[in-house]
């Protein structure tokens, strides 16, 4: 029986496989846990993060979702400040709903084109 997690990393490495990012094109990355939501844009040619925004220092009580679009937006607005406008969007083996969608949505209405 695969588990839920080995099944999202075999997306993820089929994912991987299509998506690259550039200094250019970052690929913006998405890390969700129980409680917590991360992103990153990454140049995967030199191997750096250019930016990124995570729900860790938020200190107000929301739902999972509003978070998730609040970080949204701060990757917008730190990918601005580095200079970004497109971004290669990588859901990392996620479905693309709840709050991955929320996070994507709220990106792209800061700005970035995916």
């Amino acid at each position: 029986m695969i588990t839920k997690n080995e099944k999202r990393i075999k997306i993820k490495a089929r994912v991987r496989g299509k998506i690259n990012g550039t200094a250019e094109c970052p690929r913006l990355t998405v890390f969700r846990s129980n409680k917590q939501i991360y992103a990153q844009l990454i140049d995967d040619i030199s191997g750096k993060t250019l930016a990124s925004a995570s729900s860790l220092k938020m200190e107000e009580k929301l739902p999972k979702k509003e978070i998730a679009a609040k970080v949204g937006e701060l990757i917008a607005q730190n990918a601005r400040e580095a200079g970004i406008e497109k971004v290669a969007f990588d859901r990392n083996g996620y479905l693309y709903h709840g709050r991955i969608k929320e996070l994507a949505d709220a990106a792209r209405k800061g700005g970035l084109k995916f």
